[in-house]
């Protein structure tokens, strides 16, 4: 036992991984077999596998929850400042509340296109490359593994040992053994995809503030129909303008939260981003009510708020890992670029169908857009929470599949897909309720009211399969499945797009949520069907039995 604990720290990125996972005493009372032995082969057992421990807070329960909750919070923390934001807009008139709502909408429309596989991917090769060098594994609780044991199988996403040139371990290379790998987590290491995330969020930050600054006033004009007046073209653009200063900062930071979230650790991006939404929120005080600086004031509260949480996580990544790399060899640019333009077509896709439900809702007047407007974002944000256990996820099986730990793989996934489940079950009550009793908190227009009534059964009623979706998605990532995620996306909005505008013409508000709830019950099956086939970064449950 103790010559197989030694061989898991050999650092060969081929090789690191759990052979065995169990001990003497486990081998005494092995888990009950699963009475349908051909769901092991499709992988759709994942699904009710251990499903009693789902909510145990063991080690894995534990490891899920330090990760999930704090994402989850650090998530909810902008949303929160934005409101506060408004609230100040509207003490100096509806005009620079709707400049402000349009300089914002396009200042996240062209980050969204950045931000999402720039973090996404630095996420998952940062938990690879940090189990990789750390050469750590954790062994599986007993107990919570219903497959039998198998030999490692190779990831589809292989390193090599070149890619790892030196570490802190003696700067030996990958492929020798480390002579004390308790120190590793105690020294500062050097990991390849740190470094190229800095960078590649440093140049998408500059090439967004000078695309956003060149580019305002037509960004303003489209947004806007093409016939703003002067005053809010003026006010938009002078807010834009500004804003676009902390773009830099928004891409740096996000990708530092990319690197964080790798190695799982959400409380340092939970922290900073607190702090810098607290600064804004005073700042947005003092600059507007004090010093009368209007639109400009909150601006430049929020740039400096930006800054102030990309400083504050530079200093504390700076303690825990190198950032200078050793050559520029070592940096992975046409690994990030290969997967990132990936990522790129599946936000577009993943926009575009929300757009369109947008843009036909607002051809059907005031009522029915305020009417969208409303039960959308309730839809939409209540996936927060689901995100933050997507975010575990990810960080969890990234680092699974980079040794392969299939054991950990496995009761992982299941975990989160259990989670996913009953989080989606209570937030069909909870939203179900709130927005039948409590719809009446967004307005006194009784219209608008009603029409926001006949959305109930699909905002709430879809929260299981949004939470499955958003979920997969985070799975997905983990196993580095990006090619799969990207493919599927853009067929699933292939197939949404032409049904969405039949619909919902057919059946104008309804019809729009009926589409949505095709789309994302698409989304999900496609993902189901990827696990269920056993297919990709999935294939050694095949060979599982």
């Amino acid at each position: 036992m103790e010559t197989s604990k030694l061989e898991t720290v050999r650092m060969d990125v081929t090789k690191v991984g759990v052979v065995n996972g169990q001990d003497e005493s486990s081998q005494e009372s092995p888990p009950p077999p699963i009475s349908t032995p051909q769901l092991r082969k499709t992988g759709l057992h994942l699904f009710t596998m251990n499903a009693s421990r789902v909510f145990k807070l063991d080690m894995l329960g534990s490891e899920i929850m330090r990760i999930a909750i704090p994402a989850a919070l650090a998530l909810a923390a902008d949303p929160i400042a934005s409101l506060v934001d408004t609230a100040f807009m509207g003490q100096l008139g509806k005009t620079e509340v709707a400049a402000v709502g349009v300089s914002v909408a396009i200042f996240n429309q062209v980050s969204k296109i950045f931000i999402y596989p720039l973090v996404s991917v630095t996420t998952s090769f940062v938990a690879e490359e940090d189990a990789l060098i750390s050469g750590i594994v954790e062994e599986p609780e007993s107990g919570d593994v219903e497959i039998a044991k198998s030999p490692p199988v190779e990831p589809d996403h292989k390193f090599h040992s070149d890619d790892f040139e030196k570490t802190n371990c003696g700067n030996i290379s990958m492929t020798n053994e480390c002579e004390n790998p308790s120190k590793i987590q105690t020294k500062r290491k050097y990991i390849p995809s740190v470094s190229s995330a800095l960078v590649v969020g440093a140049i998408l930050g500059v090439i967004q503030a000078i695309l956003l600054i060149c580019g305002a006033k037509f960004f303003i004009r489209i947004m806007t129909g093409g016939k703003p007046s002067h005053r809010m073209l003026l006010l938009a653009f002078r807010y834009l303008t500004v804003r676009s200063l902390g773009a830099p900062a928004v891409l740096l930071s996000l990708a530092m939260i990319g690197v964080f979230r790798g190695f799982k650790d959400t409380k340092t991006p939970l922290y900073a981003t607190v702090i810098g939404d607290i600064m804004n929120i005073i700042l947005d005080a003092i600059l507007i009510f004090v010093f009368h600086m209007g639109i400009s004031g909150t601006a430049i509260a929020h740039v400096i708020s930006q800054y102030i949480i990309t400083l504050i996580l530079f200093f504390r990544l700076v303690g825990r890992v190198h950032i200078i790399p050793p050559h520029t060899k070592s940096l992975k640019f046409c690994r990030f670029l290969e997967c990132g333009f990936m990522l790129l077509a599946r936000v577009i896709a993943v926009t575009g169908c929300m757009t369109l439900a947008i843009a036909l809702a607002s051809r059907q007047g005031d009522t029915v857009m305020a009417a969208f407007q409303i039960s959308n974002q309730v839809w939409m944000s209540a996936s927060l929470l689901t995100d933050g256990l997507a975010i575990a996820g990810q960080a969890l099986l990234a680092s699974a599949f980079a040794k392969s730990d299939h054991n950990k793989v496995v009761t992982a996934t299941a975990r989160v897909i259990q989670l996913s489940i009953a989080l989606g079950i209570c937030l069909t009550v909870l939203l179900g309720l709130f927005m039948h009793f409590g719809a009446g908190v967004f307005g006194k227009d009784a219209d608008v009211i009603a029409v926001v009534q006949k959305a109930v059964p699909f905002a709430a009623g879809l929260q299981t399969i949004n939470s499955l979706a958003f979920a997969f998605d985070g799975i997905n990532f983990g196993a580095s499945d990006y090619t799969f995620s990207a493919s599927s996306m853009v067929m699933v909005a292939t197939i949404s797009v032409p049904c969405m505008i039949y619909v919902a013409t057919k059946l104008g508000f309804i019809g729009i949520w009926i589409s949505l709830a095709i789309y994302m019950i698409l989304r999900t099956l496609v993902s189901i069907w990827r696990l269920g086939t056993a297919t990709g970064p999935w294939a050694f449950l095949k060979k599982s039995l």
